[in-house]
Order: structure tokens, then sequence, then C-alpha cells
């Protein structure tokens, strides 16, 4: 959703400039010029935080705050629906509860609309400045002094640098400036020629060649490219504008450190010159002038008479500085991991998958089927992109809120059942007492809500933590995480966690797990055995997420799957059942010929 992106780029950008100006405030005084502007550096990766994916630093198993879903509690007018199971799967029933939440659709086109609409206008304005460069480059003639060629040449070989720069004189400049990464230029206003002597052209070309030596015409176009899809923080304009000065004042230091005392004051003289001369435009952002702002000359002339030769600043304290920022900048990792989740994906490799056409399945849906054939240790899914992305569980999660209890002596095996306390519930096979059996084929809500207010907020926190169940994300509330909120997971977690489960690889107790077992149990014939357990998403009385997980057991070998189906009204786990059916039996792994349903002989 691009409103999350939004939101997480406002935040981000705006802790990260405050930390880095209360820093160079506290600080500053502690850093050489060099190292103050080196600072801002630190703002180019904090900006680039919500453009890297997720997983290189993904803190959401750790921590369960800022989730961006918010769940209303039902209300007494909650809009309901219910619906069965596919014929012959009887006593499992896939209620599910409506959930109200504002459709945000229309703020986030919004939104995403002004912000374009400012990166366009902006990307504009740097075009223009493109062009306006351009033009001066065109417009330039080459300089011919050949005594002032001779100084530029010494100057560079004073700075180490070899590559060919060309200075020109151009009547569309008022101040000396350095553009261009291919090929760079130093253009010099046509009207210098008058009054600049030897000593200011070797200051002149000392600035515009430290800029380039500091790779500062590269760094012109990433500040430019933050600018464009920042542009609606005013703190970032800031910050930038303090960085440019900083850069200039760690220019200037480099040059003096290159002059003798007596040439300060010709320097100073040198910038303070061009300052009438020139009117600056803002479309010139993609090069470095001489001069600037007169508060920004202001700044530059007092740190230019305050400078002395042989100063040093402790190194150790600027390390200091430094991994301080880092560490406090960091903090923002788990914030923005967080954060990211509602369209967090699962990062998942495995060689031996093989992924099959099976569009024909899923008509009128957009969703995804996962199968694991234990006995060929092979992953077989349709649609990989879906496949990975974690969405709300909705009931599914039942399975684990069922064993969790047992684990903490909630309830027990011989001992599951929970009485109604007699509120009106919106299902009539809801308005009874309930076991972990009846609780688990008719999706029980209150019986399970029960169960995790009784195991604890904390408890189930650490056990989704400790099973690695999908993003583990609980800060949806108490009672609603699970449903269309904050708790996230993808079909192919959902099949690996089931495989762990079966296999008793949790570390719960076996007869834990195994009661969770008999009370998955749909359905078996002479050939397999059929569990599982549906789930659908239910928001504002529409069914938009639906879900089938299990497992079938054959003679000689387990399959486990996991079927997840989405759409804007009419997504089911009754009609992911339905699917995942159809698709068991074209694959000839389980097929339902009315045999005997668990249950018949088991009330």
């Amino acid at each position: 959703m691009f409103l999350t992106h939004f939101i997480i780029g406002l935040l981000v950008s705006s802790f990260s400039i405050a930390v880095i100006l209360l820093i160079r405030k506290w600080f500053g005084r502690q850093l050489t010029a060099k190292w103050h502007y080196h600072l801002w550096m630190f703002l180019f990766m904090a900006l680039a935080l919500p453009f890297i994916p997720t997983h290189l630093y993904n803190f959401s198993s750790f921590y369960s705050g800022g989730g961006t879903y918010q769940t209303n509690a039902p209300s007494s007018n909650m809009e309901l629906t219910e619906t069965n199971m596919m014929q012959g799967l009887h006593l499992m029933q896939d209620f599910s509860v409506s959930v109200n939440r504002s459709d945000l659709s229309l703020l986030n086109m919004g939104v995403m609309g002004l912000w374009m609409s400012g990166v366009l206008l902006f990307t504009f304005i740097m075009v223009r400045g493109w062009l306006t460069l351009r033009r001066i480059k065109k417009d330039s003639s080459a300089f011919s002094n050949q005594e002032v060629l001779v100084l530029f040449e010494e100057c560079k070989k004073r700075l180490k640098i070899k590559r060919s720069i060309k200075i020109v004189i151009s009547k569309r400049v008022q101040s000396p400036m350095i553009f261009g990464l291919f090929q760079t230029y130093i253009a010099l206003p046509a009207q210098h020629e008058s009054w600049v002597s030897l000593k200011n052209y070797e200051c002149i070309f000392l600035h515009e060649l430290n800029h380039y030596k500091n790779k500062d015409l590269l760094t012109n176009y990433v500040i430019l490219f933050y600018q464009i899809i920042y542009w609606f923080n005013p703190l970032v304009w800031l910050a930038f504008r303090e960085m440019r000065l900083d850069r200039e004042i760690a220019c200037d230091t480099s040059v003096l450190q290159l002059l003798d005392d007596n040439s300060f004051s010709e320097y100073g003289n040198t910038i303070i010159n061009f300052v009438d001369l020139s009117k600056r435009s803002s479309k010139l952002q993609l090069m470095t002038q001489l001069n600037g702002s007169k508060l920004q000359i202001k700044k530059r002339i007092e740190q230019i008479s305050s400078y002395k030769h042989g100063a040093k600043k402790s190194i150790r304290k600027s390390i200091f500085i430094y991994v301080l920022a880092s560490s406090i900048l960091t903090i923002q990792l788990p914030f923005v991991s967080a954060f990211a989740t509602e369209n967090n994906r699962y990062y998942f490799n495995n060689d031996g998958t093989v992924y099959e056409d099976l569009h024909q399945f899923f008509k009128g849906y957009e969703g995804s089927f996962v199968l694991y054939d234990h006995s060929a240790q092979q992953y077989r899914i349709y649609n990989e992109e879906k496949s990975t992305l974690r969405v709300s569980p909705d009931s599914t999660y039942k399975i684990y809120s069922a064993l969790f209890a047992l684990e903490s002596n909630v309830i027990s095996p011989e001992e599951s059942t929970l009485s109604w306390d007699g509120t009106e519930q919106p299902f009539e096979a809801w308005n009874m007492d309930q076991d972990i059996s009846s609780a688990l084929q008719k999706s029980v809500n209150w019986y399970f809500r029960e169960l995790d207010r009784r195991t604890g907020f904390e408890t189930i926190q650490s056990n989704l933590q400790d099973i690695n169940y999908g993003n583990s994300d609980v800060s949806g509330g108490f009672g609603d995480f699970w449903h269309e909120s904050s708790l996230k997971i993808s079909p192919v977690e959902q099949v690996q966690l089931l495989q762990a489960f079966y296999n008793n690889q949790l570390g719960y107790k076996e007869m834990h797990t195994q009661a969770v077992k008999e009370a998955l149990l749909l359905e078996k014939n002479e050939d397999a055995r059929l569990s599982g357990k549906t789930g659908t998403g239910t928001v504002n009385g529409k069914n938009i997420n639906g879900w089938f997980i299990g497992y079938v057991e054959t003679k000689n070998n387990t399959y486990f799957f996991a079927t997840n189906i989405q759409n804007e009204d009419d997504s089911s786990g009754s009609k992911a059942v339905e699917i995942t059916l159809s698709i068991l039996k074209d694959l000839g792994i389980y097929k339902q010929n009315g045999g005997e349903k668990y249950g018949e002989k088991h009330s």
C-alpha cells in the first residue's frame, strides 16, 4: 500500500534528520570540517531504508509494535457469514465473523497522486537546470590564457588529479562553477578577467578541483534524487541546505590546508568578490559554485578567518560520534521492518521445487496452492509469487491456539470442554459448550479467544516466535491479531509448519500434538485420511481471503497442502476446500468417494 511507504518515508527521513542536526549541535566542535560534512552520509543511508527489501533487516520476529493494520472490535450489529463445507465434509463448518475497517483506497490513491505530482514538478525543475548547463556548455568558449592554464595544471598535480578537465568562459555564469560527470568543465564568468589575479585563479582552481576530487558532482545527483523523492518533507530541504553549507566549509578547509597563512585573506576575498556579481539560480543544483547565499558566505568567511594550520581534533572523539550516530539511526530498522509487514514476504529457497500451472482451478481468484510430498521430499507450487506472500491466517491460526493452550495446561486432551456463558453468539452452532474437537470443526471464535486469554498474550507471542509462525506480529490486539489484522503467514510457511506439527518437531508434548491431530481429522476411506482447517477473512461483510490447509495420509506417504484464494467478495474457506479437493483428485492424491466421515462413529 503506497500510503504505508509514504508514512515510513516521512517518519524515517524526519527522525534521521533530527538525529543528525542534534549531533551536529551537541558534538559539532569535536569534529573537523571534513568529518562534519561526512556525517551527512548517514542521511543518505537512512533515506534509502524504505527502498531496501525488508528481508535484509527483518526484525518482525522480535518486535510486535507499530503494526499497520488495526482491527475494530466486532460491534453488536456486525455482519455475519455462514457457509458450509462441501458435501461430504459436513462436520467442519466454515463460520466467519466480519470485521469492520475503513476503506483507505481513495486516500491511498489521493496521496499517491499528490506525491507523483510533486515528483513530476521537481523533476521538471531539475531538467530545466540540466538544460541550462547544456546551454552554458554550448555557448562557452575555450579559455586561452596560457599562464593561467599552466597554473591550473599545477593545481591538478597538487591534488593528484590526472583526468582531463576543461576550462571554459561563459557569459551565462557570474561565478566560477564546476559541472559534468563524464566530461567535467570549470566555467568562468566572461567579465572576470579585468580584476582576477593569478592568486585569485589559484584559489578558484583549488576550490573547484577539491569538489571534483571529493566526488561532490556525483553527490549533487544523489541529493537531487532524494529531494525529488522526499519533496513533501521540508526537513529534507533544510537538511540538504545545511549539508551543502558543510560541504563548502569542508572544501574551504581543504583549500586552506594547501595555502600559506598569508593567502587566507586572499582566498576569502576571492569568494566575497563574486557575491555581488552572482544571481544564484535554484535550477542549477547539478553543479557546485564558488559562492553561495550571503548567509552561507558569512559563515564560510567566519570559518576561514578562524582557521589555523596545525589545529587538530581528536580522531577518537570523531569515531565515537560516528558510532553514536550510526547506533541511534540503526534503531529505526525494527520499526521500519514492523511497519512494512503489511505486504511482507517469506523468502523461500528450495532447489527441488516444481512449479505447476493450475490456473484452471482458480478461475475468478488470485491464489496459490502449495503441496509437499513427504516421500519425494519435494514441493509442488502453483503461483510462486503468491505462495510466499504473507496474508492473514484467519481461523487456520486456531490449530496453534489449541496447541499452545494444551502445552500451557489451560486444557488437556481429556478435559478440553469450556462452558458456554449464555451470551448469544452469531451462529447457533456456537451457542453451546465446546471441546477442542467441536471448536475446531465449527471454528468457534469465543472458545479460542478464551483459550488465548487463559494462555496469556506474552506466552502466545513467545510461542509464535519459537515456531517461526509467519511474521509473529500480534500488535493487532488480543483476540483480533489473527483475523485480517497484524499476524500474517504465507502458504509455503503454512505447509512447513504443518510438517513440523505433524512430525512433532515443534517441541511440544506428543499427546498434545495428537489431540489436535484427532480434532483436525475430517474424513477417511480405505485409501487415505484427510485432515485440515479452513479460514475465511471477512471484512465489511465481504469474504476477501480464503484458506484450506491440512494433510492427506495414505498407506505409503503423507502430503501437506495449503490453498489460499483472494478476491473482492467471494473468497471463503469453503471455496478453498472445493479448489483443493479438485487439485488433489487431479493429482491422484485424494478422492472423495462417500467413505466414512470422521464423526459418524465419533460424536
